[in-house]
């Protein structure tokens, strides 16, 4: 049978496998089906492409481009995905396991690209923070500003997530305006193949944006400089040998890793045998051995429950995973395929023996178990293989050694204490999960592990229905973790773009830092339009428009009639006397919110036009009472525009309030959606 080629693609064409290419081996049948790799590649030719073709194409598009861009590649990989299904299973992977590899990958690229579109900016500055006032009279400014860093991507991922594992990636680094070239593990890098022909053959990336890399990487990050990044899934070794690569010790280059981790799930002290947390831990543990063969990153290794509890675990357990249908990942009964290659079966079973030092095995046994719909010694197939160990004080190797397969450790604890001193004992996790009902026990876990993980789950009776489960990082929270788990953080929404593009403080006077950030800062030069704000379109408004109103006196009457109508009589406002012993007021004044309506009463022009709604105010502050006979006026300014749909976009104005002596009483910022 000839081999399926696995081509790279490099500067713009595919190049088959060549000098240097190895065989993968179905996980199926153990039988090599592909060739991948070509060590002639030129991956200076690659770097270069990418900084000097895609890096420049992606800076010229905004924030918001680059988002519908990647709303356009989920859509394209969606239509294709049973293509994607029907390869995959040669990793070993079930359906199931298809759709947190394929449908979740897709998933983190449209929700990247609604992040990108709601929460940065319609252009090319990020503003990072607030802006710092750095002199007396706010003539000079600071503001923390994030813009795309001038070079490419370097992508390292594993093997057992082929899609999400680039996508999660991929999403971030395109939003940000960085070019991307991927590596995927080799034994599954055919799958990633399609995936990256998929979004190619879609017209959708601007030249340079993605390449690809199966197999080895030859020199390339011999090659990397402070412009680059490196984003690396797979080993604590091989993180280790990269992160010591000389170019990237010396030149500073971004390198950010996701890696080994020894996850603990903690059974509360409150969830005994017959309670619904009992039973959800014991799902919990089972769905994490098996899913994806225990092949995540995320997978719980380490089981902690109160020593009370421990057999009742153990028994409850075996039984859950003694229903487990092993087989052909083809089938439709299939719950748990195999192994993604026979090496990957025997380095598993290799761990498993150390584990098997400390602990001893009362689940699941390598040498007597069934297939179904394969031959169990030709495919790389393993049984789930639960480990007890009577005493997790004086164990070590189950604390620092991860079988990365279904394989997982039961221990008993003490009290809460001795809980948390056990899960950190992992020297650094993703995830650490805790399952009770008992508000009390979830913060001790927070508290005393939060510094240990890159996330803590936490869930009970009242969230289990709705949660995503203990190993299903989420593209809106960060993925990673300290220590043991690489130290690097992915994903995380917006967090997860900043990777990929340079923090920089810029100072200067308003009228500069508005230029910059393309968004108003008060003392910026003000722009008089020729008619009033509100009747002109989205399109037509510019930054720093500003309408200056007549002003209005507050009388007591207004004052009363408010206080009567909205039946808010607070003291402050009715009781001179008691609001003359407040240190804040010089006896009744005007309701905050009354000046909120006199001022929209004083800018609003009523007749239908372009403004469709408000939607809301920001940053609400009152600075100084306004008592009966002051006056205030109002200022209005265009702060910032974000473009939402072909019809409508989101217009900020800055809108401040002053009395009869230029005081500012009151500052906020006033949303509304207009026409385009």
């Amino acid at each position: 049978m000839s081999l399926q080629q696995i081509s790279s693609f490099a500067a713009g064409e595919w190049i088959s496998p060549g000098t240097g290419a190895r065989t993968i081996a179905s996980a199926i049948t153990g039988e090599a089906f592909a060739s991948a790799g070509n060590s002639a590649l030129d991956v200076q030719g690659m770097l270069d492409y990418a900084r000097t073709v895609g890096g420049p194409a992606l800076r010229k598009m905004g924030f918001h481009d680059r988002a519908k861009m990647l709303k356009a590649l989920a859509g394209a990989l969606g239509a294709r995905k049973q293509e994607l299904y029907d390869l995959s299973f040669n990793t070993g992977a079930t359906q199931s396991d298809h759709m947190v590899d394929i449908d979740g990958g897709i998933g983190t690229m449209f929700v990247f690209a609604s992040k990108g579109r709601r929460e940065m900016p319609d252009g090319q500055v990020y503003l990072d923070g607030d802006v710092e006032q750095l002199s007396r009279n706010g003539t000079f400014l600071g503001q923390h500003i994030c813009t795309p860093l001038h070079g490419v991507a370097v992508h390292i991922n594993a093997f057992n997530f082929p899609v999400w594992g680039m996508l999660e990636k991929l999403a971030p680094t395109l939003l940000a305006g960085v070019p991307a070239i991927v590596k995927p593990a080799t034994n599954s890098c055919y799958v990633t193949e399609l995936a990256v022909k998929i979004m190619l053959d879609s017209g959708i990336l601007p030249a340079g944006a993605l390449q690809l890399v199966s197999g080895g990487l030859g020199d390339m990050l011999d090659r990397l400089g402070m412009q680059d990044v490196v984003s690396f899934t797979g080993s604590a070794d091989t993180a280790l040998k990269l992160r010591q690569t000389p170019a990237i010790v010396n030149n500073a280059v971004r390198f950010v890793s996701e890696q080994d981790s020894l996850n603990a799930s903690i059974l509360g002290p409150d969830a005994e045998p017959g309670t619904p947390e009992f039973d959800l831990f014991v799902k919990e543990v089972s769905r994490e051995m098996t899913a994806k063969a225990g092949q995540k990153c995320t997978a719980i290794r380490r089981i902690i429950a109160p020593e009370t509890s421990v057999q009742a675990v153990i028994e409850a357990l075996s039984a859950r995973l003694s229903k487990t249908l092993i087989g052909d990942p083809r089938l439709e009964t299939t719950r748990m395929g195999a192994l993604v290659s026979n090496g990957q079966k025997q380095d598993v079973l290799e761990k498993a023996a150390i584990i098997g030092q400390e602990a001893e095995r009362v689940f699941g046994d390598p040498e007597n178990f069934t297939v179904e719909g394969a031959d169990k010694d030709k495919g790389a197939f393993l049984p789930p293989m639960l480990f007890h160990c009577p005493d997790a004080d004086k164990a070590e190797r189950i604390h620092d050694t991860e079988a990365f397969g279904p394989v997982s450790t039961i221990m008993g604890y003490r009290d809460l204490d001795h809980a948390i001193n056990i899960a950190n004992r992992g020297q650094g996790s993703l995830v650490t999960s805790v399952i009770t009902n008992d508000a009390a026990v979830a913060r001790g876990v927070v508290l005393g592990s939060a510094a240990y993980n890159g996330r803590i789950y936490i869930n009970n009776r009242t969230s289990m229905k709705e949660s995503t489960g203990h190993g299903s990082p989420l593209p809106h929270m960060v993925h990673g973790g300290p220590g043991r788990a690489g130290g690097g953080e992915e994903m995380g929404g917006v967090r997860g773009v900043k990777h990929y593009m340079q923090r920089t403080a810029i100072q200067g006077s308003p009228e500069m830092l508005s230029a910059i950030g393309g968004t108003w800062v008060p003392g910026a030069p003000e722009v008089e339009g020729p008619a009033h704000p509100f009747t002109r379109k989205f399109g037509e408004l510019s930054i720093g428009e500003t309408l200056h109103t007549a002003s209005r006196t507050v009388t007591m009457d207004d004052i009363e009639l408010f206080a009567n109508f909205t039946g808010d009589t607070f003291y402050a406002h009715m009781d001179d006397d008691a609001a003359k012993r407040n240190p804040f007021f010089p006896g009744r004044v005007a309701h905050g919110y009354l000046l909120l309506s006199f001022a929209a009463g004083l800018f609003v022009e009523p007749n239908e036009g372009p403004v469709l709604a408000n939607t809301g105010l920001d940053n609400l502050r009152f600075m100084k009472p306004v008592s009966a006979g002051d006056s205030i006026k109002v200022r209005l300014s265009v702060k910032k525009k974000t473009r939402r749909t072909d019809d409508y976009g989101e217009v900020r104005w800055h809108v401040t309030l002053t009395n009869q002596d230029d005081e500012m009483v009151a500052e906020y910022e006033l949303l509304t959606m207009n026409a385009y």
